[in-house]
């Protein structure tokens, strides 16, 4: 086991601000506005068709209407006959074409075209029009000497359907036979279905503009996910990049400021780069493996080597880290591992009380992160994995996330637990590999501390 201690000067720790996504906020907008459109133009279609299938439905009850009256007063009118100048209704008790929901009229003229008498079946029925309208009516037919159809205003002042038909005596007309029916029920059933597909209309534009913002939305998430990767990648960039730019800000500005450590500072400023290089890579592969089109690479590694790698490419911070390690491999991509350690290092800073020191420890394919700050609530334990969960110090939300995404790939765990004595212990767990044999090692002098 190796133990060390370090500490340095306190550095600038800027709080990133929580980035807007008004391209998500766009694309959401765009989704309702097709639904609506959808919705809009579906409406509209249906309304079309119930208004073009409700006017043929009233074209065609009138029209079987007329037809069913047409037939009634071409037939009975064929069956009156003239005896010894008498017009003789026997026939209308008889012929079956009398019954129904009518009601029949004739009317007679003498040989100079005076009305000399009507009858009506029934006498009192409310259907028939008066007897002026009788006459008129008739006298239309006799006009025309062809059976015509028209509305009239029955006896209690409903609209009728009425046609009427001409008697012929030899070569000339004498009579009008009238035939009367209700057009009410036919115009009910019309008004009826009139409404029913209005509410279908309605019903259809609804469920059309839901499968329409579900499709809609389904066809979107691509652009979605896109979009939430993009921004992701971003935030995670910022978080991961500003440790090490902070450094190097710091050991270029030392440089400056004391020209005889220069080569010093320049070969510090050397590795910070081939740092961020690194990071770089190790953010584009994140993003790769979460678009699905990369795999991680695992390799075998040295866990406890790592880490101190990662301990020793801090930046300042005003923090002593006490550092104890054991030989430990585990199987992993090392720029991921890495990440996920410089997050759990970089959360016990922001948490761990000032210039208190922080505990690191790897043993047995853990790596554990103590600091000694307030510690965790029992029920926000899981919360500070999730992204965006942000505590008091401010930050993106996102260094603990990325640590339970990391260990998650790597089929570990990660977890948060309380610190005996006070803080918190933040754990990332990987299945270890069998230890390489150690060996005995001469005793380290400690480092020396960093220059301000």
């Amino acid at each position: 086991m190796r133990s060390r201690a370090r500490s340095a000067a306190e550095a600038p720790n800027p709080s990133p601000t929580r980035p807007i996504r008004p391209a998500v906020t766009r694309l959401r907008r765009l989704r309702w506005t097709l639904t609506a459109l959808f919705t809009l133009t579906t409406a509209v279609c249906l309304v079309v068709l119930a208004v073009v299938a409700g006017s043929i439905d009233g074209q065609s009850r009138d029209r079987e209407l007329d037809n069913d009256l047409d037939r009634r007063v071409s037939g009975l009118s064929r069956a009156l006959y003239y005896e010894d100048g008498t017009l003789r209704l026997d026939s209308l008790h008889e012929d079956e074409l009398v019954e129904g929901d009518v009601a029949i009229a004739v009317v007679e003229w003498d040989p100079a075209g005076v009305p000399r008498r009507s009858y009506a079946e029934p006498a009192d029925s409310p259907l028939l029009p008066s007897a002026e309208q009788l006459t008129r009516i008739g006298a239309d037919a006799r006009e025309a000497q062809s059976a015509v159809a028209w509305d009239a205003e029955g006896r209690d002042g409903r609209t009728v359907r009425v046609a009427a038909a001409p008697v012929w005596e030899a070569d000339r007309i004498d009579a009008a036979l009238i035939a009367v029916a209700d057009p009410g029920p036919g115009r009910r059933d019309h008004d009826r279905l009139v409404r029913w597909l209005f509410l279908g209309c309605l019903a259809l534009a609804a469920a059309a503009g839901l499968a329409g913002h579900l499709l809609s939305g389904r066809s979107m998430r691509p652009a979605l996910r896109t979009l939430e990767q993009q921004e992701q990648f971003l935030s995670e960039a910022a978080h991961e990049l500003r440790t090490p730019l902070a450094t190097l800000r710091l050991v270029t500005s030392a440089g400056a400021a004391a020209p005889d450590t220069a080569p010093r500072e320049l070969a510090r400023a050397t590795r910070l780069v081939d740092q961020l290089g690194r990071l770089v890579t190790g953010l584009l592969v994140r993003a790769r493996v979460q678009a699905g089109t990369q795999e991680v690479e695992r390799e075998a590694l040295r866990l406890d080597q790592l880490v101190e790698q990662v301990v020793d490419e801090l930046p300042p911070s005003g923090a002593r880290f006490v550092v104890r390690t054991e030989p430990t491999v585990v199987r992993g991509d090392p720029e991921l591992l890495a990440q996920a350690v410089r997050n759990l290092v970089d959360n016990a800073l922001k948490h761990g009380g000032g210039e208190a020191a922080i505990d690191v420890e790897v043993g047995d394919g853990a790596v554990r992160v103590r600091d000694r700050g307030p510690g965790v609530a029992e029920g926000d334990r899981e919360r500070v994995f999730e992204r965006r969960a942000t505590g008091p110090t401010g930050g993106t939300g996102i260094g603990l996330a990325i640590v339970r995404w990391v260990a998650d790939l790597h089929g570990g765990t990660a977890r948060i637990t309380d610190a005996p004595g006070g803080g918190a212990v933040a754990e990332l767990r990987l299945p270890a590999e069998p230890a390489p044999e150690s060996h005995p090692e001469a005793p380290c002098e400690p480092p020396e501390p960093r220059e301000p």
